[in-house]
């Protein structure tokens, strides 16, 4: 079962919340989060703006193509990302932002604190940028109950946190194409690299979460429910108490957008289990996954 948790009540650190938010990340590793500061009308109003975009002739999304910059801000063509080496490239389009740092910070120069490519439209830049400010809030909110809920203090990831490797993802899957065979997907078979991921959809079907025992949990949500989930970097970083689930997207009869927050801490920070003596930067593994995931950093065309 996939919990559904009432946001507010995990801000205020409700029992039944926290407790319903450590049953999701020690187990089946995603939950449904509602009542946050990003209402439906707002989520809708960012799917909109991304669907525009991908509808756009190709021709005027390639000059925000991410494969001319070398990093991971602006739009990918489909086919430009591989996140399973066992199937085909994805066939999804995505547009990406990140974290702006202020002029002359240490960590400016770095690939995922890249200047963000933006289209030559100001409704997208407003839009857009005004969501991605809120749903950094929104994660922080979900992240600080998780400490709570696995029995550190809600503060534990606060200084983690202070310049985020945070992406803000809009994913377009079209309908499944006729020629989709078995090693076609709108993303493949995968676990995400980070800590927490913050996913707005429009509602359709498509995404499904793998079974701890096997088999497949269709799941999705409306606009104005996020489904939350954790990924690699936070399962090591909790020394294996939080959970990080493989899930996919295989398409459907009709197109899909959905708008997911990769929420993860600044680069230097350790992610290394408490105690284990080691040191693991966050940054440095984000930035193995991310050579094995897009096809124009490995130095394919």
């Amino acid at each position: 079962m996939i919990p559904r948790i009432d946001a507010a009540a995990l801000a205020a650190g409700a029992p039944d919340a926290l407790e319903a938010l450590r049953l999701a990340a020690t187990g089946v590793g995603f939950a449904i989060v509602y009542n946050t500061a990003l209402t439906p009308a707002r989520v809708s109003e960012a799917i909109a703006t991304y669907a525009a975009f991908f509808h756009l002739p190709e021709a005027e999304k390639r000059a925000v193509d991410m494969a001319r910059t070398g990093s991971n801000r602006g739009w990918g063509a489909a086919g430009s990302e591989q996140v399973d080496p066992d199937a085909n490239p994805d066939y999804k389009q995505f547009f990406d932002v990140g974290f702006a740092l202020p002029e002359g910070h240490p960590l400016a120069g770095d690939m995922f604190y890249a200047p963000n490519i933006w289209p030559d439209d100001p409704t997208f830049y407003a839009v857009i940028s005004a969501y991605y400010s809120d749903a950094l809030k929104v994660a922080m909110t979900v992240l600080r109950g998780l400490a709570q809920a696995i029995g550190a203090d809600v503060t534990y990831f606060d200084e983690a946190f202070k310049a985020p490797m945070a992406l803000l993802r809009g994913n377009y899957y079209p309908a499944r194409p006729d020629w989709a065979g078995a090693k076609d997907f709108g993303i493949a078979t995968h676990t995400d690299y980070g800590c927490l991921t913050l996913l707005a959809t429009d509602g359709s079907p498509g995404l499904e979460v793998r079974k701890r025992g096997g088999g497949w949990i269709p799941l999705s949500a409306p606009p104005g429910e996020f489904i939350i989930n954790f990924g690699e970097m936070i399962e090591f970083w909790t020394d294996g108490v939080v959970k990080a689930t493989p899930h996919r997207v295989v398409g459907g009869t009709q197109e899909r957008i959905s708008v997911p927050l990769f929420f993860n801490p600044t680069y230097d920070t350790n992610v290394a289990p408490s105690g284990s003596g080691t040191v693991i930067k966050a940054g440095d593994h984000l930035s193995a996954r991310f050579r094995e995931t897009y096809v124009h950093l490995q130095g394919k065309s």
